[in-house]
């Protein structure tokens, strides 16, 4: 039986990701700060189902602590790392800077560190669609350049790739960073824009519309970003021989076992589009307050997901009426609405 390390186990993509893993067959050990940036109650539900698989074990610690992952990987040399452990929010970014500094940059060096000494056989490193920053022609391609973050968080996942490349390369690590795009679907957190909106529809508050409504967003649902994501395990990217060419539209490095591979739905909504899909699984209309964009945001996001398709075979089909409805049964059924 092969051990996944997965950071970030009792989060929203982590707990679905585990879930996965141990249906497939792998031992499991998921490594989580469990800290309160949002209601620790629901991490510790997640966790506590995770926990009722025999091959699951949980601990609870920060990626960041010395030494800790050096020793986590000498006691028990996982075969596949997936590191989703991080600070998220593009606009906690702006409040609290240093703790995705802490997390997101100091916490990936330890876990680098880590396989340095004690390499698995592929390690998959979560980044995100903010990474393209401000870039303005779409869809999303991989092999496109990313230099003008417009958030904080967004620099500190760029520069986290950039960390991994070097590894790549010194080291010989095989390495895959997958972008996502607008991940949504039960279990969310709470600070995400479809909770919040379905929390206010059905207490009959008004919800906050940035840019006035124009907005647009590749949004993703969670199981179709975790098959993906289960898909690309297998998908180990191999340093091109020397004098080899990398293959047209594949993000892979000339010089390092490491590629970027976007996991997207392939197409762009509306935000209204989104809001009307929440109003339709909740049956209630929303009050919308239309707000200015707020600071750290971009406009719209659109992943060309053609190289996770040449990969794995596989694209995201969800679409946002379905996965909508998804999420507002869960919502109900949890918060017992």
């Amino acid at each position: 039986m092969k051990t996944v390390l997965v950071t970030g186990s009792a989060g929203f993509i982590g707990y679905f990701l585990c879930t996965r893993l141990l249906k497939d067959g792998f031992r499991v050990i998921g490594l989580d700060a469990m800290t309160d940036y949002y209601d620790v109650r629901l991490k510790e539900r997640r966790q506590q189902m995770l926990l009722q698989h025999e091959h699951f074990e949980a601990l609870n610690d920060r990626v960041e602590t010395a030494d800790l992952l050096m020793s986590l990987f000498r006691t028990e040399t996982p075969d596949f790392v997936i590191h989703l452990a991080a600070q998220a929010g593009v606009r906690y970014s702006i409040e609290n800077p240093r703790s995705y500094l802490e997390s997101n940059i100091c916490g990936t060096f330890e876990l680098l560190e880590a396989a340095r000494a004690y390499p698995p056989e592929h390690m998959l490193l979560a980044s995100t669609s903010s990474a393209y920053g401000a870039n303005e022609v779409m869809p999303y391609r991989e092999t496109d350049k990313a230099d003008h973050q417009v958030s904080f968080y967004a620099a500190t996942k760029k520069a986290t790739e950039s960390m991994a490349h070097s590894y790549a390369h010194l080291y010989d690590l095989p390495i895959t960073m997958f972008r996502f795009f607008t991940v949504y679907g039960p279990w969310a957190r709470p600070d995400m824009a479809h909770h919040k909106f379905a929390k206010a529809i059905l207490e009959g508050r008004p919800i906050d519309v940035y840019n006035y409504g124009d907005m647009k967003r590749d949004f993703t649902y969670v199981e179709d970003l975790v098959e993906g994501i289960r898909l690309l395990m297998d998908a180990v990217p191999v340093r091109p021989a020397e004098g080899e060419a990398v293959p047209e539209g594949d993000s892979l490095s000339p010089v390092a076992p490491w590629r970027i591979v976007n996991i997207g739905n392939s197409t762009s909504v509306q935000l209204t589009e989104f809001i009307d899909a929440i109003e339709e699984a909740t049956g209630k209309t929303a009050d919308r307050n239309l707000m200015p964009m707020q600071p750290g945001d971009v406009v719209a996001t659109w992943a060309d997901a053609d190289l996770l398709q040449r990969l794995t075979g596989y694209t995201p089909k969800t679409s946002v009426r379905e996965g909508i409805a998804k999420f507002v049964a869960w919502y109900r059924e949890y918060y017992q609405i």
